[in-house]
């Protein structure tokens, strides 16, 4: 305990760098009273921003149906939804060919893109099911991940130059350990080879900043209520020509251009895959924390996020029996994502316990990644993920609740 205490004492104070909803809730304790909720669970869905709630806030009363309508808050909406595009692709820095679509979210946007791809696709084993089940569609090719990023590299290469393949889809960063893979380098193999590639960044995009046009990515998947805009709005950003040369991802309104009772002219994309009533609000909420996001200065946004990840790790590895999980020995670039097992105790258990007894959120389980979770030799795990509400008195909160935890006689 005194190693512990010690350790958090002499590290300084680390303060938020954004407002966020939710951050002066209080959650009610199991032995009564209450406390400030300690939200450590940003990978799982991150709050509002405020320039986000905001701009809700704004648009709702200015919300109609977009595109056809003549009347103000129609023609008000259509701007505010088109406008959007403008907004992402900045945030991305796409590239003149490619388009903006919206969708639900980071699923949406991969089994889109998976109805588009014209032949096998190729992935790791670590994936999210997101980026993992989807392309069965038109074949997929399951690379086994090895024990250093240098060694997976290898193997993804020896796959796409054995066999051809359209499109090789990867994390941005694992949505279970946080690890980063070399997005540049995997877009000029994946290019060598004749593929192009899929950054899935529903991890990455809330904590680095993404250049389509310098890392050669052709197409990009993330969804808005991973980039504190928790509205049901999502988005891809890719290649015209596939999107173009695809049926649509859904039939209907909007994504036509001439229907008669024998046929139907589809529009191009993006309209081609954005059938019917479109989500404006949270489309516009996504565009808002796109726009805040682009506006702040990213070398301190890593300095926040590793100076608190850090922390995290450092008192996690004086508690005997507190386990991180990791995928390459190799790995050095990782986001605001730790995950864990404690000895002796059940990750569902662990979770319950630190928000009946503490107020602190966390994720426990599989995250959706259940190939992974098996291949690291774990059935469940808890997960704490870190965003820019994130203090250091949330980190030393729960790395003190953990020590209590263990030292509580069972």
């Amino acid at each position: 305990m005194t190693a512990v205490l010690a350790l958090l004492a002499d590290q300084e104070t680390i303060a938020p760098l954004a407002r966020v909803s939710g951050c002066d809730l209080q959650v009610p304790l199991v032995g009564g009273g209450a406390c400030t909720y300690a939200n450590l669970d940003y990978a799982a869905s991150a709050p509002a921003l405020a320039q986000v709630i905001d701009r809700v806030q704004y648009q709702l009363p200015l919300y109609a149906s977009v595109h056809r309508g003549a009347g103000y808050p129609s023609r008000v909406s259509t701007d505010c939804y088109e406008g959007a595009r403008d907004s992402v692709a900045r945030f991305v820095n796409a590239t003149a060919d490619q388009v903006i679509v919206f969708t639900r979210n980071t699923t949406d946007s991969l089994n889109l893109l998976a109805s588009c791809v014209p032949g096998e696709t190729v992935v790791l084993d670590l994936e999210h099911h997101a980026n993992l089940l989807p392309w069965n569609k038109n074949g997929r090719r399951v690379v086994v991940a090895a024990d250093t990023i240098d060694e997976t590299i290898r193997c993804l290469v020896a796959e796409l130059c054995a066999h051809p393949a359209a499109l090789l889809a990867v994390t941005g960063a694992s949505n279970v350990t946080g690890e980063v893979l070399p997005i540049r380098r995997l877009a000029d193999i994946a290019h060598q080879c004749g593929a192009r590639i899929l950054v899935d960044a529903a991890q990455l995009a809330p904590h680095r900043r993404i250049d389509l046009a310098a890392d050669g990515i052709d197409f990009l998947a993330f969804s808005g209520h991973k980039l504190y805009a928790p509205f049901g709005a999502g988005v891809l950003v890719g290649r015209r020509d596939w999107l173009d040369a695809a049926e649509p991802y859904l039939a209907g309104g909007g994504a036509v251009r001439e229907v008669t009772t024998d046929g139907v002219e589809w529009a191009c994309a993006p309209e081609r895959h954005e059938a019917g009533s479109p989500n404006v609000l949270g489309v516009a909420a996504l565009a808002q924390a796109c726009d805040t996001l682009g506006g702040l200065d990213w070398a301190r946004v890593q300095e926040h996020e590793r100076g608190l990840a850090e922390r995290l790790r450092a008192g996690l590895a004086e508690l005997e029996g507190v386990r991180p999980l990791r995928i390459w020995r190799d790995s050095t670039e990782v986001v605001g994502i730790v995950t864990f097992t404690v000895d002796g105790f059940e990750a569902r258990e662990v979770a319950a316990y630190l928000s009946a007894e503490h107020g602190i959120g966390v994720r426990d389980g599989r995250f959706c990644a259940h190939p992974l979770l098996a291949r690291l030799g774990v059935g469940s795990a808890v997960r704490a993920s870190i965003g820019l509400g994130t203090s250091s008195s949330d980190i030393d909160r729960l790395v003190e609740a953990l020590r209590t935890l263990l030292n509580t006689p069972q």
